[in-house]
């Protein structure tokens, strides 16, 4: 899995650069979301823009995220989502349980305007 984690304060930029988002690498997927999202998170920004298929695994490691930040009310925002993925989030009715923004800079300008 290539992936790149930025941080900006408390919010954590996490770009995934495979495009498969599959059985393949959800496991070290889920593995990392587990170490990066601790309560001293305040918002994930999760960057999808080079991911063109994700499978039910892959959903399963960004449920995995929400589950973990939920507790501290702390938003996931998915950017670039392409229309395919976007496809699979709305049949699997995961839709609504994430926020989307067309770029990084858009869902950090998004954080800082306070939601």
């Amino acid at each position: 899995m290539r992936f790149s984690i930025d941080r900006q304060d408390n919010i954590a930029i996490f770009t995934l650069k495979d495009k498969k988002l599959d059985a393949e690498i959800a496991p070290q997927l889920k593995a990392e979301l587990l170490i990066l999202c601790q309560p001293e998170l305040e918002a994930l920004i999760f960057d999808m823009s080079q991911v063109e298929h994700v499978d039910s695994t892959g959903l399963g490691a960004l449920l995995l995220a929400n589950r973990q930040l939920k507790d501290n009310e702390a938003p996931i925002i998915l950017v670039g989502v392409q229309e395919m993925v976007m496809k699979m989030l709305s049949i699997s009715q995961l839709d609504t349980i994430f926020d989307y923004d067309e770029s990084v800079e858009d869902a950090l300008e998004y954080l800082k305007d306070g939601n």
